[in-house]
């Protein structure tokens, strides 16, 4: 795209630079210093002046990349960027969208307050929302939030034979539906029941007209882990051998691959949204496209 260049914030350099290469633009180097204090300062390779930025931050374990992503894009506009937007694969502070307890934040619209302050547009895939309709009810920016569906579906008749899609809870039913009509396999949804952050239960009910297949066990979010052990627990206990877990957002916090192989998994895998050794499933393309409807709709001049 003429005018446009990309930036990666530390960590997300391989999804940036074939993000670049999609969008035909060049990748410039951006550097992120931090004194012995612990304060941080941002330097951006020119030029700026007049061109659209780009700047790709999967926000997993957000809080310590915060101050270097708002230092970026103040920095970009400050040399002259004529529109700075972020590309968030996977976006954060989702999880807290109302006041459940008095005095509680709700984390997701101040999130959305600082972001939008700060970026004339976000691109993000398959963001968490609970009770939310859409992102634009907390971004006061353009957004534009691609679904992993077919690039899931498309592994999955790839790679496993006669599956069984999987959904791990009540949440991920429509979804599971949509993967499965894709591919025209069948589809279950377990019932789930959180007990504490780290203690779920899952009862599943599989036909047996299904003990044949092979299970895909699908979230879109593998980060305490603890729904997918379950699930992958639940279809053991059926007779299902090494089912496949695949998530879009990897980001392990509570678990491990091997906890969840040694629990009876075959195959763990994700989409590069989040850096991690089970990527396989690439949703640059998805990006890309986002991001170019994006910058065709923003304004020349801002």
């Amino acid at each position: 795209m003429k005018d446009v260049a990309l930036y990666a914030l530390p960590g997300n350099e391989t999804l940036a630079r074939s993000l670049a290469a999609q969008i035909e633009s060049p990748m410039q180097r951006l550097e992120v210093h931090r004194f012995p204090d612990g304060e941080q300062m941002v330097s951006m390779e020119g030029p700026l002046s007049g061109k659209a930025i780009v700047i790709v931050c999967s926000l997993n374990r957000p809080d310590a990349k915060l101050l270097p992503l708002i230092f970026a894009a103040d920095t970009a506009r400050d040399l002259g960027a004529r529109h700075v937007i972020l590309v968030a694969p996977y976006l954060c502070y989702l999880r807290q969208d109302a006041r459940f307890h008095a005095g509680e934040s709700i984390s997701a619209y101040s999130f959305g307050r600082l972001l939008g302050a700060q970026f004339d547009g976000l691109v993000t895939i398959e963001p968490h929302l609970h009770r939310l309709p859409s992102l634009s009810v907390v971004y006061p920016i353009p957004v534009r939030a691609p679904h992993s569906v077919a690039a899931t579906a498309s592994w999955i008749v790839q790679n496993v034979a006669d599956p069984l899609i999987v959904g791990p809870d009540e949440e991920s039913e429509a979804w599971i539906a949509q993967i499965a009509s894709r591919i025209g396999a069948p589809s279950v949804v377990a019932r789930k029941t959180r007990e504490a952050d780290r203690k779920v239960d899952v009862s599943l009910h599989v036909p047996a007209k299904f003990a044949h297949r092979n299970p895909v066990i699908v979230d879109d979010i593998l980060a305490s882990g603890q729904t997918m052990l379950a699930t992958v627990g639940a279809l053991v206990k059926a007779g299902f051998g090494s089912p496949v877990c695949v998530a879009v957002h990897g980001l392990f916090d509570g678990v491990s691959v091997d906890e969840l192989i040694a629990a009876g998994a075959g195959r763990v895998v994700t989409c590069n949204s989040v850096a991690h050794a089970t990527n396989a499933i690439d949703v640059t393309p998805l990006l890309a496209d986002a991001v170019r409807d994006l910058l065709d709709s923003l304004p020349e001049t801002p």
